[in-house]
């Protein structure tokens, strides 16, 4: 008898994974691809959407034809600030533009003219400056720079709902990816922002649907309840949603460190924006806070650094623990030492400067100091609300010096870290099940735990 199944297609930049999931969100199968990038018309590096397209539907059908899983239902997890144009008979009208590309200069000066000022457009829009990252400014910038591209859009599909697009020919738009920082929803209004109405955006922008929505079809004489898709950070942070009755905060971390608050009730302030923080959503629509730090990134070129200096393995880093002597001696007399070659910070001195003679003092210095950033950006997204809990997953999670700092640091809330490399394609597959999930499911899946802080001399 053949395995009833849930499929998930999650999409990062980097790695392409296909998954399938039995009832209890056990995964059974995995695959996964790296696609060569190709160039747009102006030589920046993307996504080569046509060959992604193309992989989905071998794969499936690949899967679906060896009759040994019930593939039930299927759904999609994706990066986002992302958008496919199609034509009216459904075929890609550009390139799939990377949110890496520079937008012209005059062209978003010329936005803010019209539609700013910039602050108070931010705060609506829950975005900040990031240009492409903005992808609705890409709709603003097709219009005004490639009209005759624009005049043929019959619709402009966020990744996620393009490749929903894929298996149904049914065009939609759902909530987790026009908020993610798109610079086209009014949070206040819980609307498309003014501009979009104003440009006549709206009207190559598919009809809004829950996340939660699913289409039954016949696909190759199969029925499977096909999803509509799920930006992936919220669909990362779905299973807590879920599962946890508290409020808590979630820092997700990797290149990015991204602490989130899903339970906000106010707009992102003047301040907060400074500090760079800005929304994603929900699946019901609501918004979530959130504070990013380019700290994965920066901890890797510091550590490369420091193992030049001190002479050992690029891996020695990893084997070493948490000491509360090391870190007392630091704290002491605590000066910052580390120039950060990411991002900016008031505390940090011109140049990094060094005092230690062994690498293990050097690493708790330059923790120390990358924790106190990320202590900031909690206590950023945290706001006036008043919350205890705190989950830390990715590859900080098992980082030794990382956690006792954090929860020594935050004293005040408990701290649990969580392990799980399915996060976002877990959220997929859990946004179109009718299954409820419990307390014990991040125990089960995630391989829950939870720390203490040290004990303070």
């Amino acid at each position: 008898m053949r395995e009833k199944v849930t499929a998930v297609f999650d999409i990062g930049k980097t790695n392409k994974k296909f998954f399938l999931f039995d009832k209890n969100y056990q995964e059974v199968y995995r695959e996964y691809t790296h696609l060569d990038l190709v160039v747009d018309e102006d030589g920046h590096p993307t996504e080569n959407i046509h060959s992604l397209q193309n992989w989905i539907k071998e794969v499936f059908d690949r899967i679906l034809s060896e009759d040994k899983f019930h593939i039930k239902a299927i759904n999609f997890s994706t990066y986002g600030a992302s958008f496919v144009h199609i034509d009216k008979n459904g075929n890609i009208l550009t390139p799939l533009y990377n949110y890496t590309k520079p937008l012209n200069v005059n062209l978003t000066e010329e936005f803010f003219k019209k539609y700013g000022p910039k602050k108070e457009f931010f705060k609506a829009t829950g975005s900040s400056d990031d240009g492409m990252l903005n992808s609705g400014l890409q709709l603003y910038w097709l219009k005004h720079s490639k009209p005759e591209v624009f005049k043929k859009i019959k619709h402009s599909l966020h990744l996620p709902q393009y490749l929903s697009f894929i298996f149904t020919g049914i065009a939609l738009s759902e909530y987790t990816s026009i908020g993610c920082h798109t610079a086209l929803w009014d949070y206040s209004k819980k609307d498309y922002h003014t501009w979009v109405y104003q440009e006549k955006i709206n009207e190559i922008l598919p009809p809004i649907v829950s996340t939660e929505t699913s289409i039954n079809m016949n696909y190759n004489g199969n029925r499977i309840k096909i999803g509509v898709g799920i930006h992936d950070s919220s669909a990362a942070l779905l299973p807590y949603v879920r599962s946890i009755k508290k409020k808590f905060i979630l820092v997700s971390t990797g290149t990015w460190s991204i602490a989130l608050n899903p339970f906000t009730e106010e707009l992102i302030s003047s301040s907060e924006i400074e500090k760079d923080c800005i929304n994603y959503m929900r699946i019901n629509g609501k918004p979530v806070k959130a504070s990013r730090l380019f700290l994965g990134n920066e901890y890797g070129l510091q550590v490369k650094k420091l193992s030049k200096l001190f002479n050992v393995s690029s891996d020695y880093h990893k084997t070493v623990k948490f000491n509360s002597d090391t870190f007392f001696t630091i704290i002491k007399d605590f000066e910052y030492c580390f120039k950060w070659e990411g991002f900016e910070h008031q505390n940090m001195p011109a140049n990094t400067n060094i005092r230690y003679d062994k690498f293990e003092h050097a690493y708790h210095q330059l923790m120390i100091e990358l924790v106190l950033l990320q202590v900031e950006s909690i206590i950023t997204v945290t706001g006036k609300d008043k919350i205890e809990k705190l989950y830390i997953d990715g590859g900080f999670s098992d980082n030794d010096v990382y956690i006792k700092l954090v929860s020594h640091y935050l004293r005040n809330m408990e701290l649990r870290t969580t392990d799980s490399s399915l996060g976002s394609a877990l959220g997929a597959a859990i946004a179109i099940s009718d299954n409820e999930l419990n307390s014990k499911f991040l125990r089960k899946n995630y391989s829950l735990k939870k720390h203490v802080p040290f004990i303070v001399k």
